[in-house]
């Protein structure tokens, strides 16, 4: 199926989709990985001033969403990236993926940080995000080197 038109939308977190997706994201993040090492953040956490999180719609239907977190220093981590399943390999997660990244270049940002899994479930989301530029990098800010963990940078 193509993609109809995309639209973003700077979200605040109270629609009950966003909400059903973001508890999906969590559920899963839960599912396969040991719980010591989940990053993934709940409503609340979202909610707070230094991330930006944003809803994707075709139309009247969500179909993904992610949020940049403010590091400071012009650094911006990428948070709960996801796309519904009904709307998977139709190249949402990278228009996604590519919004988040020109809203953090808008904002000055030098950098796009992230951590994602190792399992084999998260395999799409390493291959969205080494096709994208994206690199390799040691844990950075809080984290700490972990088997379930792998971070990644892209340079603005």
């Amino acid at each position: 199926m193509p993609l109809l038109s995309l639209r973003f939308e700077l979200d605040d977190l109270t629609r009950p989709e966003v909400v059903r997706i973001l508890e999906e994201h969590l559920e899963d993040m839960y599912a396969v990985t040991p719980a010591e090492s989940v990053h993934a953040l709940d409503l609340e956490a979202l909610k707070v001033p230094e991330i930006a999180f944003w809803s994707a719609w075709e139309e009247t239907e969500l179909v993904g969403c992610g949020a940049l977190k403010s590091l400071g220093e012009a650094d911006y981590e990428l948070k709960s990236m996801r796309t519904t399943a009904a709307a998977r390999g139709r190249g949402i997660a990278t228009a996604l993926l590519r919004h988040l990244v020109e809203q953090a270049r808008s904002q000055g940002g030098r950098r796009v940080l992230l951590e994602t899994g190792t399992e084999a479930f998260y395999e799409p989301a390493r291959r969205l995000y080494a096709g994208n530029g994206f690199t390799e990098r040691p844990p950075f800010g809080s984290y700490v080197l972990d088997p379930n963990s792998v971070f990644f940078e892209l340079s603005l």
